[in-house]
């Protein structure tokens, strides 16, 4: 049953699009953050095994919240890795395994990219497609990459 909650079926769609993206974005950071966790070394190893584990869960909340709210918008949520893959906007690296202060850059930029990506969205779903609740959900996730964005920047100034 379709949803009737103000919103054109057109702009549902359209949320739903960049919605399946953001998922994707967050099970693809997700990944790599539990990889880094697992593969960490060296003097900062327990701090920042923690940290990641950390962020990973963070995400993995994230990731459900998501996927629910597609949901609520009356979409089916993509759930396989060849959609997700198909669908981020970050890159993986196959068979790399960086070093602590390349894990930590990675993961900003990352987190960065999905902030400028959930602005692009927050001001669509605000100024084009007419829907507050979802403008009002990615503001908050994007408050949470900003905080871990910080976090990271902190360990490499």
């Amino acid at each position: 049953m379709k949803p009737h909650i103000g919103i054109s079926e057109k702009h549902l769609t359209q949320i739903n699009s960049l919605l399946e993206v953001s998922l994707a974005n967050e099970v693809t950071l997700y990944t790599k953050t539990r990889k880094f966790h697992w593969n960490i070394s060296g003097e900062s190893f327990m701090e920042l095994h923690r940290l990641f584990e950390k962020h990973y869960k963070q995400l993995e909340e994230i990731i459900d919240l998501v996927a629910e709210r597609i949901g609520k918008l009356g979409g089916k949520t993509p759930g396989t890795m060849e959609e997700f893959i198909k669908l981020t906007i970050l890159k993986e690296h196959s068979g790399k395994y960086p070093t602590q202060k390349e894990m930590l850059k990675e993961l900003l930029s990352d987190h960065e990219s999905i902030i400028v990506s959930l602005r692009k969205d927050i001001e669509a779903c605000n100024s084009k497609l007419n829907d507050a609740g979802t403008t009002d959900f990615l503001t908050g996730l994007l408050q949470e990459h900003e905080t871990i964005a910080w976090v990271l920047r902190r360990y490499l100034s």
